[in-house]
């Protein structure tokens, strides 16, 4: 492959700035550039690094393929974070016969040199855009291959079924029709089991990734804004004794054990007085509709009938140090902090569930491969019990194991591969 450069580090002042090459003669241009005649591969090297118009001192690496995160030799300059220093290496690596590296044309070379599937690909995308801990570790199991491991031991399966499809075929005479029947009856139903469980780790996937929309709604006066201070802890929105104060949506966001939770404070739901307030409650009960977990301040009155009835919904009694309401989930004191640690697990509890160290589906891409070999996987299982003729539900078991291979990125499109590397920046 052609030799490739491209500054790896982000633009500006820093301790350390990384140049980054791959390719065919990277080991030539280390040479050239630090006057050294040998490069042991792993090794850090200290000294100059030949910058054309000027010399800067730093560590030179060199990765031997196919022991390095390409699978082709690479080199790496480490040297002083300035701009110019940064930009003066890089220009001198082209100098040298280098090609402006594109965006994530390393990972690229990666993912084509079988050193990452697609899946591990995504992961590290899912890790540096993360804004949470919880959305690093889903990342970082995607990037380990636990799913490409979990989808290998699916296609195993298939595979397995189909060999014994083509033996019924080619060797009728031995009537292994019915005891293979039943052996691919019971692979696919352990498929399916694995595909479904797969599947439905999709919805708490997106929200690890997304975070958790939490919205703070009641009447005026309720004691919204205090609590949402009281959550994020610190003065986020406007505290006042005067009803309708809130006028649009405030938002803040906080992490409980590794997820992020968007929290909203929104208008006091009444009979507007004004315009501005009819447009803040307006805001307010879109927001309700689009929240994933509602918390409602309880007062008197009942929880109105616009609350959606699938959104899980927590009702807090607020104000506890001055009055103690009945038939609420939690009593909360944005006062005395009583109640909000048993609010933030509430939040948990009914906006997550519960987060694991599994894999999770973090795409929609991925997830649709996983819907497609589910839906192969269950034609093939009703044509097996019907009793179709076994070149019938081979060619679902073949789709099945196509639509896993999809999620690998073995067969995926050509402009899936190719919006996936142009996410990653020009030095990844």
């Amino acid at each position: 492959m052609e030799l490739i450069s491209a500054i790896a580090t982000p633009t500006g002042k820093g301790g350390v700035a990384v140049i980054r090459v791959s390719g065919e003669g990277a080991e030539a241009l280390a040479r050239a550039m630090t006057g050294r005649d040998h490069f042991e591969p792993n090794r850090m090297y200290a000294g100059e690094i030949d910058c054309g118009a000027f010399k800067d001192y730093g560590l030179t690496v060199f990765f031997r393929a196919p022991k390095s995160f390409t699978g082709e030799d690479v080199v790496e300059f480490h040297c002083h974070g300035g701009m110019e220093i940064a930009r003066g290496v890089f220009a001198h690596t082209v100098e040298l016969g280098a090609r402006p590296a594109e965006r994530g044309e390393f990972t690229r070379r990666a993912f084509l040199n079988g050193k990452l599937s697609l899946t591990a690909v995504e992961g590290m995308g899912e890790m540096i855009d993360a804004e949470s801990r919880a959305h690093v570790r889903a990342g970082y199991s995607l990037y380990t291959e636990k799913l490409l491991s979990e989808a290998k031991s699916l296609q195993e399966k298939i595979v397995r079924c189909l060999a014994g499809i083509d033996a019924d075929v080619d060797y009728p005479e031995e009537d292994l029709t019915a005891d293979s029947r039943k052996e691919i009856g019971e692979a696919l139903s352990e498929v399916i089991d694995g595909l479904s469980a797969l599947y439905s780790r999709y919805g708490t996937g997106r929200k690890i990734k997304t975070g958790i929309s939490a919205v703070l709604c009641g009447k005026p006066n309720a004691g919204k804004s205090s609590l949402l201070n009281a959550l994020l802890g610190y003065d986020r929105a406007i505290v006042s004794s005067e009803a309708g104060t809130t006028r649009d949506t405030v938002e803040g966001t906080i992490e409980i054990e590794g997820v992020l939770f968007r929290l909203t404070d929104t208008a006091g739901l009444r009979e507007g007085q004004s315009v501005a307030e009819n447009e803040g409650i307006r805001r307010a009960e879109r927001a309700i509709a689009e929240a994933d977990v509602i918390v409602w301040l309880q007062e008197e009155e009942k929880i109105p009938e616009n609350i959606p009835e699938n959104t899980p919904l927590i009702v807090v009694g607020a104000k506890s140090d001055l009055v103690r309401r009945e038939n609420c989930d939690v009593l909360v004191s944005s006062v005395t902090g009583e109640g909000i640690g048993e609010l933030r697990r509430l939040l948990f509890t009914r906006g997550v569930g519960e987060v694991s160290d599994g894999v999770y589906l973090l795409t929609e891409r991925q997830a649709a491969a996983v819907r497609e070999a589910l839906n192969a996987a269950y034609r093939a299982q009703d044509a097996v019990s019907a009793g179709s003729p076994a070149e019938l539900y081979a060619q679902d078991l073949s789709e099945c194991n196509a639509a896993i291979s999809k999620l690998t990125g073995e067969n995926a499109a050509e402009e899936v591969i190719g919006e996936i590397f142009s996410k990653f920046c020009v030095g990844k």
